[in-house]
């Protein structure tokens, strides 16, 4: 293994560290409240820093994060290069990435992701493939799983309602700046209700799995609703409410196969327009899903090492200069103890989100990395925030004070990524499935 940046990689951290330094700072924050701050996103795609993703990789990308998270600066940068950069270039169809990339690069498309799982269970319709199904809960960043079918539906009404059968030769609407979607670009109509998703109101397109793990492209403009939702952080997260809203498929549409092509009934759900279709099987599909997921669990990880990189760095500068008994408090044990504790949570934090970033750019198994670093970031980072506040005495409790964001990110970030437990959980069971040797 081999973390150290290319040429590339090192020149576009050095380029977001002065834009972010530049843009993101305290005043500007507190300017723009619990809004993303437009004029630095502008400035980001300007320099072309989101589409340098599609060059720089994923490790170039924990690097940029990084920049971000040492600043906590109020743009959509991780969400819209893992769910909607990454995800389009790795998974999408020719045709997709024509359209969705170039807005990608300049801004002017954002893509969030709803990549989570439980809660309330809602009916899709896919018009080659019959009814399925939306999980979604309050928005931690986890494998999706299938919901048991002798679990009770959603409580009446028009979200829960099953759909009728979706025509296959009807055309989506157009999207932003394109054309109608055809039938045979796979579309769908979903209904569903995620409780927050972040940086919703941001998006123009929102990434949605369903139950089988397939995913798909939603316009915002196109569902039902997008209520605000503030959370911990000031992510400009939404509410998203979807009724048979319509819906794309990232990459080829799919063809019937093993037993559901043997199912009665199957042909009659098919359309002219879905039996010409070749594409990936369900376990094809399932894995761009997972994918995804492995790349945002390793992204928002190398954010979170930012987040706490900064905080640390505010406490070492605070203490450094803030006096007790006639000497800085950085010369008392007890608080470089303290400082050295986060220190060492931030460099493993760090290099297990590199070691996983460096696999799936070489395209290796990163799934147990990626876990690895999600637990560390979750884990270890709240550690490192709270010590961070914590050693800045009663100024940290200062709510307008800058290390107080960090706090808050850190916090948001831990919910976002998983409770410890549960990642530690999932990891046993990919383990437990592995080679014993």
């Amino acid at each position: 293994m081999d973390f150290t940046p290319t040429e590339e990689q090192e020149a576009a951290r050095e380029l977001a560290a002065r834009v972010f330094g530049d843009l993101a700072t305290h005043e500007r924050l507190r300017a723009a409240g619990t809004g993303t701050d437009a004029e630095l996103w502008k400035a980001l795609c300007a320099a072309g820093l989101p589409g340098a993703v599609e060059d720089t990789g994923l490790l170039g990308l924990v690097l940029l994060l990084e920049e971000q998270g040492r600043v906590t600066a109020q743009v959509p940068f991780a969400a819209t290069c893992v769910y909607g950069l990454l995800a389009v270039t790795r998974h999408g169809t020719a045709e997709q990435r024509a359209r969705l990339l170039p807005g990608l690069r300049d801004g002017t498309t954002v893509i969030t992701g709803a990549l989570q799982a439980g809660g309330v269970v809602s009916t899709a319709h896919d018009e080659t493939r019959g009814r399925a199904t939306v999980p979604a809960d309050g928005g931690e960043l986890r494998q999706g799983r299938a919901p048991n079918p002798t679990t009770p539906g959603p409580p009446p009404g028009p979200i829960g309602e099953p759909l009728p059968p979706a025509s296959g030769g009807e055309s989506l609407p157009p999207a932003s700046g394109g054309e109608p979607l055809p039938p045979a670009s796979g579309g769908g109509r979903l209904s569903g209700v995620v409780d927050w998703v972040p940086w919703l109101r941001d998006a123009t397109h929102v990434l949605v799995p369903d139950a089988d793990r397939v995913l798909w492209l939603v316009r915002t403009e196109d569902a039902a609703a997008v209520e605000a939702v503030e959370l911990t952080a000031p992510w400009s997260a939404g509410r998203l409410v979807l009724a048979e809203t319509p819906a794309e498929r990232l990459g080829a549409a799919a063809e019937r196969t093993g037993a559901d092509a043997e199912r009665p009934g199957a042909a009659a759900e098919r359309t002219g327009a879905d039996t010409e279709r070749p594409g990936p099987p369900t376990e094809a599909r399932a894995a761009a899903h997972d994918d995804v997921l492995t790349a945002a669990r390793i992204a928002f990880a190398g954010l979170q090492a930012g987040v706490c990189a900064g905080s640390l760095a505010r406490a070492v500068a605070y203490t450094s200069v803030r006096e007790q008994f006639g000497r800085p408090l950085a010369t008392h044990q007890a608080v470089q103890l303290r400082a050295a504790d986060a220190h060492m949570d931030t460099e493993a934090i760090r290099v297990t989100a590199y070691e996983a970033a460096w696999r799936f750019d070489e395209g290796l198994d990163a799934e147990a990395a990626a876990l690895t670093a999600a637990w560390w970031a979750s884990e270890a980072g709240k550690r490192v925030v709270h010590a961070g506040q914590h050693l800045h005495g009663g100024m940290g409790a200062d709510l307008d004070h800058p290390v107080h964001r960090h706090f808050l990110w850190g916090r948001q970030l831990d919910a976002y990524l998983g409770c410890g437990t549960e990642l530690l959980a999932e990891l046993g069971d990919l383990l437990a499935k592995g080679d014993p040797s």
